[in-house]
């Protein structure tokens, strides 16, 4: 990519906007101090396409405790035993030691003051420590549907933050294998291998940390640690999005399994399906509960947005040869392509061919159907809640703060940000601000906040110009389901 060291003002703007988002969100992270553009310009080829052009340089400023990674541990591998490829400071265990010291006196400093004298204690306390604080932090990121998009060791803060916004998504339709980086072409960063890809970096970072703390050692805090802290805090975090305040309960898990799979039947608003539950009403009031499954189904895939969701995108010829391939010579096929990708098409082309078969009438029924399934078994888990106090308004008040506290109203969809792109490279940074003051108040209506501002006297003239570029696309208030068109839109 030229190795220019240039940022441009498109991805400036989106980590600039999603870092300040995150923080507002409550999940640990990189902060943004400014955003700086000029008038020079570099050339990029943004989809590697063959089709390049040339954009404004643009400047970051990124503000953390330090920007320390995994990675960073990694400049001292030994040789690789199939690549023979080695760190830059490969057998100079002396720096190493010397930054681990720096890292744990300085960012864990209790856990320094706690083993003064024992340096594979002390190495191993810190090693759960960053464990446990990687795993809640990628519980936060599954609970707001956030997806990073590029998940190697050097993309994870040695702190526990999150770090390096590059090709990031928040999920709009709930898809557990969701890939919000369109060049993940294997989708090994998806929304549902975040977990598993975040503990195997913590794998790597153990590995880069021999012989200061031995491989037995870090391995067995790995297994005992990342998956309990995980699914502990990922499980507490839902409970308080269902609103579930009084008890826990076993059946717990298995409710927040069977709201996702609804959700992802019915092509659900990962982020608006949760607003709506915390006007869910306990009452069996028929015309409450249509009422409700109403709204509900208003935040599902349409017809049309199912068929552009699962629109084949492979040349039947093309997809008949590799499935040929595949049976005549699967080595061949293997170093070409892979079998989950083929599956995957396989699947879209099923779906698309049921889909030509239903009406929006039938969605619709089918939707509320589903819904209705869960609601009552929501309704049950509520009741039990009810049952277990005294004062049910007061629980009922309650209830619902809670869920309002944790389930965000405006996240940073790439369809708004999108809008703050193109009116900035049109000289108007005025959306930039306003998309900034509505992702500082995530759980807030809006209320009185014009969503699309008038034009200052600073920016009068640039804004015009930015207006006439968003004219043909519909502007929905931004806690709204995106509008069709975002779907096409594509980050690398």
């Amino acid at each position: 990519r030229q190795a220019d060291g240039r940022k441009v003002l498109r991805s400036s703007i989106r980590e600039f906007l999603c870092s300040e988002a995150m923080f507002h969100l409550g999940i640990p992270t990189t902060r943004a101090g400014t955003c700086v553009t000029s008038d020079s310009k570099v050339v990029r080829d943004i989809f590697y396409d063959g089709n390049p052009k040339s954009e404004r340089c643009t400047v970051v400023l990124r503000i953390a405790s330090t920007f320390i990674r995994f990675g960073s541990f990694e400049i001292f591998k030994p040789p690789d035993e199939y690549t023979g490829r080695k760190g830059p400071s490969v057998n100079r265990n002396d720096i190493r030691i010397q930054m681990l010291d720096y890292v744990i006196s300085t960012f864990y400093p209790e856990i320094q003051e706690a083993y003064p004298d024992n340096s594979i204690q002390r190495n191993a306390a810190f090693f759960k420590e960053i464990t446990k604080r990687t795993a809640r932090l990628v519980a936060e990121w599954q609970c707001v549907g956030f997806c990073h998009g590029v998940l190697n060791t050097d993309n994870m803060s040695i702190v526990g933050l999150t770090i390096d916004y590059g090709p990031f998504g928040f999920m709009d339709r709930y898809d557990p294998e969701h890939i919000c980086n369109g060049s993940d072409n294997t989708g090994r960063y998806a929304y549902n291998k975040q977990p598993e890809i975040c503990k195997w970096n913590l794998g790597k970072l153990a590995e880069a940390l021999v012989p200061e703390l031995p491989l037995e050692i870090s391995e067995l805090i790995l297994e005992e640690e990342y998956d309990a802290e995980f699914e502990n805090h990922y499980l507490q975090k839902m409970r308080k999005k269902l609103g579930l305040i009084q008890l826990e309960l076993e059946e717990d898990s298995k409710l927040v399994s069977e709201l996702l799979e609804t959700m992802h039947l019915t092509g659900g608003d990962f982020t608006n399906i949760f607003c709506l539950l915390s006007s869910f009403s306990v009452d069996h009031d028929p015309s409450k509960l249509e009422d409700f499954l109403e709204e509900l189904t208003s935040q599902c895939a349409s017809m049309e947005e199912l068929k552009v969701a699962f629109k084949p995108q492979m040349d039947p010829r093309q997809l008949s040869m590799m499935l040929m391939l595949a049976q005549s010579n699967p080595q061949l096929f293997a170093l070409i392509g892979t079998k989950a990708n083929i599956n995957k098409e396989l699947e879209r082309i099923e779906q698309f061919s049921k889909l030509q078969q239903l009406t929006a009438a039938d969605l619709l029924s089918r939707n509320k159907r589903h819904w209705k399934e869960w609601l009552e078994k929501y309704r049950g888990r509520l009741q039990k809640e009810i049952e277990s106090v005294s004062d049910a308004d007061a629980w009922n008040m309650d209830h619902v703060k809670v869920m309002n506290l944790n389930n965000p109203k405006y996240i940073l969809r790439n369809y708004i940000a999108q809008n703050a792109i193109e009116a900035a490279e049109n000289g108007d940074f005025s959306e930039v601000r306003n998309v900034l003051k509505l992702l500082e108040n995530p759980f807030q209506e809006a209320e009185g906040f014009r969503e699309v501002k008038e034009d200052t006297e600073e920016e009068g003239a640039t804004a015009t110009a930015a207006a006439c570029a968003q004219e043909t696309r519909s502007r929905l208030p931004y806690c709204s389901k995106p509008p069709l068109w975002a779907s096409e839109l594509c980050v690398t």
